[in-house]
């Protein structure tokens, strides 16, 4: 290897290299699909692949660069989002609903019911449903909102930070995605048809749904779990915002059953993930000092730093 190349791969950052391993799995993950019958369109999966790591070996010099490219080269995982979700409903496809037994099983021991079946049905209230189904259609805003907000008030490491702790989460679920897709209740039962179901905001969310939403993407819930850690990030390093943000994230947490998006077990699971990575964070590095934020998760995030 010369040395322009060990530079190059010295400079890649924690979130290049955790992008590189998410890429890697999620072609093994195509890989395997030839075992059966093969993804229509797989060779576009593995040109997308292909010029994903190509931009993620670009990173280093567009952060050098500084302004546009530095701005790029450190959000570029989170304009990707959707991509990337979108994949998950194409390599998960035809997975059917071969785990959600197990899940519902785990439903029925933890709750005594399926809670995400049952709650909208026997508390059809509209004013709660419009409430929740709004937190549930803030994702994206909460999602975002962390580490726009530090950037933007000047706390650029913290955002980094976010931006990793964030990306890690959603790689860690994705995984999981990948290698144990769980339909959700959305698929494996009837949709609720009441009073709950016909206010704008639910009505809203299931049109979005409808045009956007992943096959196999349910367990854990990466709703909960990323917005719970953007939350909790916002909390760290500029409580005001993160305040703004805990009301939203809550009702989101609740919204996912009520509206039977996930069982209550992908819930309860992307909860625990989130409370493991800001855990994680928190050991790593006391709030007091974000501004060696990005320095404070590499040690655990990314070992070979």
């Amino acid at each position: 290897m010369t040395s322009e190349r060990r530079l190059a791969l010295g400079a890649l950052s924690p979130l290049d290299r955790w992008t590189l391993a998410y890429v890697a799995l999620a072609t093994v993950a195509v890989g395997l699909s030839f075992e059966g019958e093969s993804i229509e369109g797989w060779g576009w999966l593995a040109v997308a692949h292909l010029l994903l790591v190509g931009l993620v070996l670009l990173a280093p010099r567009a952060r050098a660069a500084g302004g546009l490219g530095r701005f790029l080269g450190d959000w570029y995982p989170m304009l990707l989002l959707a991509a990337l979700y979108g994949e998950i409903g194409v390599l998960t496809l035809d997975a059917g609903f071969q785990n959600d037994l197990a899940i519902q099983r785990l439903e029925a021991s933890l709750f005594r019911s399926q809670v995400s079946y049952r709650w909208i049905r026997e508390m059809p209230v509209p004013w709660l449903s419009a409430v929740l189904h709004t937190c549930y259609l803030a994702y994206y805003a909460i999602l975002y909102a962390a580490p726009v907000g530090l950037w933007f008030s000047g706390r650029r490491d913290a955002a980094r930070q976010t931006i990793l702790t964030v990306m890690v989460t959603f790689y860690l679920c994705y995984f999981v995605f990948l290698f144990f897709p769980v339909a959700g209740p959305r698929y494996a039962f009837d949709l609720a048809n009441n009073a709950a179901t016909e206010v704008g905001p639910a009505r809203l969310a299931q049109w979005l749904l409808d045009h956007g939403d992943s096959w196999g993407a349910a367990f854990p819930s990466s709703h909960v779990a990323a917005s719970v850690v953007a939350t909790g990030m916002a909390l760290r390093y500029w409580r005001p915002l993160g305040i703004a943000l805990l009301l939203p994230t809550i009702g989101l947490m609740l919204a996912v059953v009520y509206g039977q998006f996930h069982y209550g077990v992908d819930a309860l699971s992307g909860l625990v993930l989130a409370g493991i990575m800001l855990a994680v964070v928190q050991r790593l590095r006391p709030a007091e000092a974000p501004a060696r934020a990005t320095d404070a998760v590499v040690g655990v995030l990314d070992p070979g730093v």
